[in-house]
């Protein structure tokens, strides 16, 4: 119930982003029809991209919200990551067509009107995409959500360029310098460009399981920070993501003579203690491994009824040594 209540909140959430993304894009091309503004019209050209992403966003939402089936074992949340890489894609061919349209402006000349107007409407539009756009974020890293967040990014990048427009119009308003304005939109496309990019290679690193060191830390930490001496070691750990979820794959070594009862329990007690300290569903794939007389050396139960080998020293537990597909050994 709590998970489907986050995604519908989710979900109604993008659907506000969708509405206000149609508005600001009409307020921009009436600014733009105003003025003849190159900069105006690139900032026109990146609201298109933030209706067309929006939109993208609210059904990504709604096919990672679906639950698992035959034929999507995993579920449906790595659409968002290709959503999110479109979205990318779409923010760089729009920053394309500014540049375009800059350098056509540099070369042929033009006259703008109508400022004072052009100036107002786009202003408000950078102070409601500002908002909306650090809303979105916030929500996003809240339900880690990649299509909240690229879109809240998406719109506060937006902002920035929109505060850009506003700035130069002020500066070509009192100057009569009309070049100023392609010269701010040739800037700002290469800008849209750069942004574009970062978004396409978050969402390829989704794609392709790359791994998330800052997530790969804070599990090790809270492992290490609460390891119990049973847990001889953990290794070969694998993370994936899917959408608002993760999947973790690792190995567990256990005393060779515990029972499957008892092995069972502490591989249980590994799991609930991930489960309890993250705000994200996770699915656990925990395979059990009995130790061997190479563990002794790193084994903590000191009154170990079957110890082969000294104690040497504890094995601290980091990125590197639990990511390793080899058991932990002093040797």
């Amino acid at each position: 119930m709590i998970k489907n209540k986050i995604n519908k909140e989710k979900i109604g959430f993008q659907k506000i982003i969708a509405v206000f993304g149609i508005i600001l894009f009409v307020g921009k091309i009436i600014a733009w029809k105003l003025t003849d503004s190159d900069a105006v019209f690139s900032d026109a050209m990146e609201s298109i991209v933030n209706v067309i992403s929006a939109f993208m966003g609210l059904y990504s939402l709604y096919l990672a919200a679906k639950p698992k089936d035959e034929d999507h074992p995993y579920g449906h949340g790595k659409v968002e990551f290709v959503t999110s890489g479109i979205e990318g894609a779409l923010i760089s061919i729009a920053g394309l067509m500014i540049i375009y349209e800059g350098i056509n402006s540099l070369i042929v000349g033009k006259v703008l009107n109508k400022l004072d107007w052009g100036i107002a409407i786009i202003a408000a539009t950078a102070i409601i995409n500002y908002f909306l756009g650090y809303i979105s974020i916030k929500k996003g890293e809240k339900e880690n959500s990649l299509v909240l967040i690229s879109s809240g990014k998406h719109l506060q990048s937006d902002t920035v360029t929109t505060l850009g427009v506003v700035i130069s119009l002020i500066i070509v308003y009192f100057t009569k310098i009309y070049w100023i304005d392609s010269l701010v939109a040739l800037f700002f496309g290469f800008y849209i460009i750069f942004v574009g990019y970062k978004i396409v290679r978050k969402s390829l690193s989704g794609i392709m399981d790359e791994q998330d060191p800052e997530l790969l830390n804070k599990i090790i930490n809270l492992l290490e920070n609460n390891r119990r001496t049973e847990w001889i070691d953990i290794h070969n750990m694998k993370i994936q993501q899917f959408g608002s979820s993760l999947h973790i794959d690792a190995h567990i070594t256990l005393p060779y003579y515990y029972s499957l009862r008892e092995a069972h329990q502490e591989m249980e007690k590994v799991i609930i203690l991930l489960a309890n300290n993250t705000n994200r569903t996770v699915e656990f794939n925990f395979h059990m491994d009995d130790c061997k007389p190479i563990s002794c050396s790193i084994c903590q139960i000191m009154e170990c009824p079957v110890r082969q080998h000294p104690f040497i020293k504890r094995i601290e537990w980091t990125p590197e040594n639990v990511t390793s597909v080899e058991k932990h050994t002093t040797f």
